[in-house]
């Protein structure tokens, strides 16, 4: 989808929306939070039982026993529910809308209409109970990451692409060019590159070459960026050899490759059904727009692509030390619904319950380099907090029920109780 350049000034606009009382951000009454809890899953695979989560400035400061000798008010009881570090999704595209025709692309909004909506996908990603996501590849993720971080506009907090490295397109071309292009989106302040390495299952063919890719992620790596590269068979073992960051999608990779994924500590960014389910749930709004299949027919292979991506994950969980994110690549029609994904993982892929919270949380704070500051209750790390109505870990649904929601130790959502 590409939106109109007006809109990337407009996206500030957001902040002028009137939000209803309960999507507001509650700010503490005071610098000093305690949240009560029964059970804590602390994103690194451990759990917590009856503690208090002591928190000032935004952070964490330390975790004691329920019973502790002088401890403090509770602010907010949470026993009785699982309470875990907000999730992070290291790929969506959250600036994607479905237009004033009902169909991808955004078309026919005004410019304040259309911020927002992008407005509002980043609102309801992070009531879902998403704290932190990964945006790849739209210059009007820029000044909603900024609106966001400046307390401007309630969403999660957002590391973007910028603009995309295309396959053999207007912006690839020699290593030197290459370079170039990876050092303007530097500059225009993006958190990392992405890179489209192949073009999908059926279209596995490498677009860009081992040079190519040791050029774009070298010179990355050299401006302290990351790369995420969309990749399918061979790209993904030229982009592993090229020393990039992390494989999107990886379907039609061999396991020797997903081996090499795992002695070179490249990470793998699988989906398991969501993106494809929501294709499918809306496909009279993709039918026919770019990139898309120009007649519902064509979405049928969209039905046997899950089986597809399902058995690459289960072989992907067979080889050892392969570090496996979680991604739902949520676009239109699927904003809010992140959380469908933990589910195809775990009831469709086999993935452990408590492997697909981790993937959410301490992995992939890993995997963004942010380790030192989400993806994990520890002390010093940032007050990222939710809550389910149930146990994911018994029955993964519980995902759908978020009832508390926390970030940088603000208040967005709570109805715990």
């Amino acid at each position: 989808m590409r939106i109109p350049q007006i809109l990337f000034y407009f996206v500030f606009l957001a902040s002028m929306i009137a939000f209803t009382e309960s999507t507001f951000a509650q700010k503490p009454n005071s610098n000093r939070i305690v949240i009560a809890a029964g059970t804590v899953l602390d994103g690194k695979g451990h759990i917590l039982t009856n503690t208090r989560i002591v928190i000032e400035g935004g952070k964490i400061v330390r975790i004691e026993p329920a019973n502790a000798a002088k401890a403090d008010r509770v602010d907010y009881d949470l026993r009785g529910l699982t309470v875990m570090p907000g999730w992070i999704d290291a790929h969506v595209h959250i600036a994607w809308i479905f237009g004033k025709d009902g169909k991808n692309g955004g078309a026919g909004w005004t410019s304040e209409e259309a911020a927002n909506q992008i407005a509002s996908n980043a609102r309801v990603t992070l009531l879902a109970g998403f704290t932190t996501v990964q945006s790849v590849g739209s210059p009007a993720d820029l000044p909603l990451r900024d609106a966001i971080a400046a307390g401007k506009s309630p969403g999660p907090r957002i590391l973007t692409a910028y603009e995309p490295l295309m396959g053999q397109g207007e912006k690839t071309g020699t290593p030197d060019e290459i370079r170039a292009f990876v050092r303007k989106q530097k500059a225009a302040g993006a958190d990392l590159i992405k890179i489209f390495a192949a073009g999908s299952p059926s279209r596995a063919t490498p677009t860009l070459s081992q040079e190519q890719l040791n050029a774009a992620c070298g010179e990355a790596k050299s401006l302290g960026l990351r790369t995420l590269v969309h990749a399918y068979g061979e790209a993904v073992r030229l982009a592993t050899l090229a020393g990039c960051t992390q494989i999107e999608h990886g379907v039609g990779a061999g396991d020797r490759d997903l081996k090499l994924m795992a002695e070179k500590g490249t990470y793998l960014d699988p989906q398991a059904g969501l993106v494809w389910e929501n294709y499918l749930l809306n496909k009279e709004k993709f039918v026919g727009t770019l990139g898309y299949p120009a007649t519902i027919e064509g979405f049928s292979a969209m039905e046997q692509l899950l089986p597809l991506y399902h058995q690459f994950i289960k072989r992907a969980l067979k080889v050892p030390g392969l570090k496996i994110v979680f991604g739902t690549d949520a676009l239109a029609g699927s904003h809010g619904r992140n959380a469908e994904e933990f589910i195809d993982r775990v009831r469709d892929c086999g993935v452990d319950p408590m492997a697909a919270m981790v993937s959410a949380n301490s992995l992939a704070a890993e995997a963004m380099g942010l380790s030192n500051q989400i993806g994990a209750i520890a002390p010093g790390l940032q007050a990222d907090i939710i809550a389910l109505d149930g146990d994911p870990l018994k029955d993964i649904t519980a995902v759908r029920h978020v009832v508390f929601v926390m970030k940088g130790g603000v208040v967005y959502k709570n109805v715990a109780h």
